[in-house]
C-alpha cells in the first residue's frame, strides 16, 4: 500500500502522530522494569528494478547511517515489547546505463517490535530475536533532477511515500552495570517499492522488495 504525500509536514509533526499510536500499546502492557536508550549503525539497502523496452535501471536507497531511539517494557522473564524510531540517512537513486542520479532524502520508521530472550530478566548477558511492524515514511528533501536521467524508464519525485514495514532481526544485551546495559543488534526493515517516489514511466514495470539490512549498537538505562 502506497500513500504519496505532496503537502509537506514537518518531521516531529509525523514522528508525534506516531508515538501517539503506539504508545497506548505499550502502557497497556503489565510493566516490570523499562529500558530507554538509543543506537547508531549503518543501513545497506536490497534495492529494486525497472524493467522498459529501453532496458533496465536499479532503483532504490544509498547505504548511509542510521540513528535512533527506543523505549522497551521488559513485561516477564523471556518476553519485552519496544516502541522503536530509526532514521537513515540514505537519498532515492536510480542507476541507468551505468550514471547513477539521486535525490536528496531520507527514510524514518516506528515500530512495535516483540522481543523474544533466550535468557531470563537477571541474566548478565541475554540473546534475543526480535519481530515487529509499524511505518516507514520515505522523505525527500531537495528538488527534482533536471533533467531527469532516464524519463522513459522512470523519474525521481518529490512526493514523501508511507509504507506498512515489517522488523525482524535478533541481537544480545549486555548488563554493564546495574541500569546499564549495552545491545548489539541486527535490524532488518521490509517494504515494498516506493513506486510513487521513483515513478516508473507508462507501461514500465517496478519489481523488488526493499529491505533495509541495520547493523546497531546501542546503550540504554534501565529503571
Amino acid at each position: 500500500m502506497e500513500v504519496p504525500d505532496n503537502t509537506y509536514v514537518g518531521i516531529p509533526a509525523r514522528f508525534a502522530a506516531l508515538v501517539l499510536c503506539c504508545v497506548p500499546l505499550a502502557v497497556a502492557q503489565s510493566s516490570e522494569q523499562w529500558d530507554l536508550g538509543a543506537d547508531i549503525g549503518y543501513g545497506w539497502y536490497h534495492n529494486g528494478t525497472i524493467f522498459s523496452p529501453d532496458g533496465t535501471a536499479k532503483a532504490g536507497i544509498r547505504n548511509r547511517f542510521a540513528a535512533g531511539i527506543f523505549l522497551g517494557d521488559d513485561f516477564s522473564k523471556y518476553v519485552s515489547a519496544e516502541i522503536r524510531y530509526l532514521y537513515h540517512d540514505g537519498h532515492p537513486f536510480l542507476t541507468y546505463n551505468g550514471v547513477t542520479t539521486d535525490i536528496q532524502g531520507q527514510s524514518m520508521a516506528l515500530t512495535y517490535d516483540m522481543l523474544f530472550h533466550f535468557q531470563p530478566r537477571e541474566s548478565r548477558v541475554r540473546w534475543y530475536l526480535l519481530g515487529g511492524m509499524g511505518g516507514k515514511d520515505y522523505v525527500i528533501a531537495g528538488p527534482e533532477p533536471f533533467p531527469q536521467p532516464a524519463p522513459q524508464v522512470a523519474s525521481l519525485t518529490t512526493n514523501d511515500v508511507w509504507k506498512v514495514v515489517f522488523a525482524a532481526g535478533g541481537g544480545v544485551k549486555f548488563r554493564i552495570r546495574d541500569h546499564l546495559v549495552a545491545r548489539g543488534e541486527l535490524l532488518n526493515y521490509i517494504t515494498t517499492f516506493p513506486r510513487q517516489q521513483t515513478v516508473p514511466a507508462p507501461h514500465n514495470t517496478a519489481r523488488g522488495v526493499f529491505v533495509e539490512f541495520t547493523p546497531m549498537f546501542g546503550l540504554s538505562y534501565t529503571f
